[in-house]
C-alpha cells in the first residue's frame, strides 16, 4: 500500500507539473493543429483517399474495392508515428533534467522512495498526458467512421491507438533515461531524437545488411513492429519489443539515479 501511495503521489505531481506548463499546452496546440490538418489531407484533400476513390469511380478505371476506412487508418497512422518522433522527446526532456537543475535528485536518490517507483510514476504521468493530446483524435475517428459502410471493426482503430501508445511509451522511456543524465533539456531532447531516429530507421539499415546482424536489426526497429500492429495484426514479437523499450528505459533510469545514490553515500 505504501508503495502504491508513494507511485500515485509521484504521478500527481508530475501530471500536474505537464497540466501547469505552458510549454506543455503549445506542444499540444501544435500536435492537434498538424494532426487534424493531416487528418483532414489525408482524407478529405485533393489528393486525398476519397479523392482518388472518386476519380477512378468517375473514369471507369477497373481497380478492386478500396477499404477507404483501412486506408485511412494506415496512412493517418503512418503519419502520426513520424509526428510522435518530434513530439515526445521535448515531452521527455524534463523529467529528470529539471530535478538535476533544482538539486532535488540528489533528494530524490537518497528518499526511501525507490528509484523505480520514481520512475514508473514519471512516465506513467508523462504518458497519460500524452494519452489526452491524442483522444480528440479518437473522437474525430469516431464520427467519420460511424458514417461507414459497412461499418468498421472497433478492433482495428483501437490496435492502432494502442499501438501509438506503445510507441509513444517506448519512446518516453528512453527519453526520461536520457533525461537523467544531463542538466540540459535541449541536449536531452536532441539526443533522445537521435537515439529513436535511429531506431526509427534500423529497418532500413536492416534491408542492406544481410545475416543475424541484419535480422537483429529488423527486429529491433520501431517502424517495422509499429506498422505491424497499425496493419491490425496483434502480433505478440512486436508486443514483446515494445515493452523490452519500455522496461529497459525505466531500468537504465533506476541505474542512472542509483550511482547518484552511491556517490552521495
Amino acid at each position: 500500500m505504501i508503495l502504491i501511495n508513494n507511485l500515485l503521489a509521484i504521478f500527481r505531481r508530475e501530471l500536474l507539473s505537464y497540466f501547469t506548463s505552458p510549454l506543455s499546452y503549445a506542444i499540444t496546440a501544435i500536435f492537434w493543429l498538424i494532426s487534424g490538418f493531416f487528418f483532414v489531407s489525408i482524407l478529405l484533400g485533393p489528393q486525398g483517399i476519397i479523392q482518388q476513390v472518386t476519380q477512378r469511380e468517375q473514369m471507369g478505371v477497373p481497380v478492386p474495392p478500396i477499404d477507404v476506412a483501412y486506408q485511412f487508418i494506415q496512412f493517418y497512422f503512418q503519419f502520426l508515428g513520424s509526428l510522435v518522433l518530434f513530439i515526445l522527446p521535448i515531452l521527455s526532456m524534463g523529467l529528470y533534467t529539471e530535478e538535476r537543475k533544482r538539486g532535488t535528485l540528489e533528494l530524490i536518490a537518497t528518499s526511501p522512495v525507490t528509484n523505480w517507483v520514481v520512475a514508473v510514476g514519471k512516465l506513467f504521468a508523462v504518458l497519460t498526458f500524452f494519452i489526452t493530446m491524442i483522444i480528440p483524435i479518437l473522437g474525430y475517428e469516431i464520427y467519420i467512421f460511424s458514417a461507414t459502410s459497412p461499418p468498421v471493426p472497433p478492433a482495428v482503430p483501437l490496435l492502432a491507438h494502442g499501438a501509438l501508445i506503445l510507441l509513444a511509451a517506448s519512446i518516453l522511456a528512453l527519453g526520461m533515461f536520457i533525461s537523467s543524465l544531463t542538466e540540459s533539456t535541449i541536449f536531452a531532447a536532441i539526443l533522445t531524437f537521435a537515439v529513436v531516429l535511429f531506431l526509427w530507421v534500423t529497418d532500413l539499415i536492416a534491408n542492406r545488411v544481410s545475416g543475424v546482424f541484419g535480422e537483429g536489426l529488423e527486429h529491433i526497429s520501431l517502424i517495422s513492429n509499429y506498422e505491424t500492429l497499425i496493419q491490425g495484426v496483434l502480433d505478440s514479437n512486436s508486443l514483446v519489443v515494445f515493452a523490452s523499450y519500455i522496461l529497459l528505459g525505466i531500468f537504465l533510469t533506476a541505474q542512472s539515479v542509483a550511482i547518484v545514490r552511491g556517490d552521495n553515500s
